[in-house]
């Protein structure tokens, strides 16, 4: 495992599995997939040759099955990424977060089993430090769980509150609705929570282009640490290297 030190806002190329692909869903649908390529690692490597230091991979077989599935892409992936990883999909027991530090992943992403086990989670930030990333999945203000299939009852604010002493690295809040629908970040809601909480916060879902990035850099002193764009780099609507360049600034 290694530590995240950032300089100034992270941006983190994201590359989404599905049967082994590079994919993007709109709003978390299986069933409204957007192949990308075949080959993961490469993909990996050319966001790596356009400067990128970070990466968020997420195993979207995985986490509707509640275990790894694209286990062997995720090791390619970093085998071959000369930077950080960052992963999540699936992954709800020690066991499997054992297993990918030891692969070399320098952060996990942890959802439903931050809501169905909040005292695995404050197990593993303990024993981890600066390696646990709580994922605060929000429909319409709710936290969702399970792939996003399924939606709580418990507020995104309220999930966040209950790590606030658990030593978690970081909160990684994705407005569902607009995940990969290029209609903007929902920076409100994004910059209520950082604001609500002592836990740094990664943005996700949504991200249209440089303007979301720029607004974004802006709050990094209301405790915004990084941000995930994954269709608007594939479409061509965000630069990476223009990204990098805006968020460096917030440094």
């Amino acid at each position: 495992m290694a530590t995240l030190i950032p300089d100034g806002l992270i941006v983190f190329p994201a590359i989404d599995l599905k049967n082994g692909q590079v994919v993007r869903l709109a709003e978390g649908d299986m069933n409204r997939a957007t192949v990308y390529g075949d080959d993961p690692a490469a993909q990996a490597m050319i966001f790596a040759d356009q400067g990128a230091q970070y990466l968020h991979v997420v195993d979207l077989d995985g986490a509707f099955a509640g275990a790894s599935v694209n286990g062997d892409a995720v090791r390619a992936i970093v085998e071959r990424f000369p930077g950080h990883v960052q992963l999540g999909g699936g992954i709800r027991n020690r066991d499997s977060v054992e297993r990918w530090f030891d692969l070399g992943v320098s952060r996990v992403v942890i959802g439903t089993a931050a809501l169905e086990d909040p005292e695995f989670v404050r197990g593993v930030a303990r024993d981890f430090p600066g390696g646990i990333v709580v994922a605060v999945d929000a429909r319409d203000g709710m936290v969702a769980t399970k792939g996003w299939a399924d939606v709580s009852t418990t507020s995104t604010v309220d999930l966040a509150r209950r790590f606030e002493d658990a030593g978690v690295a970081a909160l990684l809040f994705t407005d569902v609705g607009r995940d990969g629908l290029l209609k903007g970040c929902n920076i409100e809601a994004t910059v209520d929570l950082a604001r609500a909480v002592a836990i740094p916060v990664i943005a996700s879902g949504g991200v249209a282009g440089i303007s979301d990035i720029h607004v974004l850099s802006l709050h990094a002193k209301d405790g915004i640490e990084g941000v995930i764009t994954g269709r608007a780099l594939y479409d061509g609507r965000l630069d990476l290297a223009a990204a990098f360049a805006v968020a460096a600034a917030a440094a």
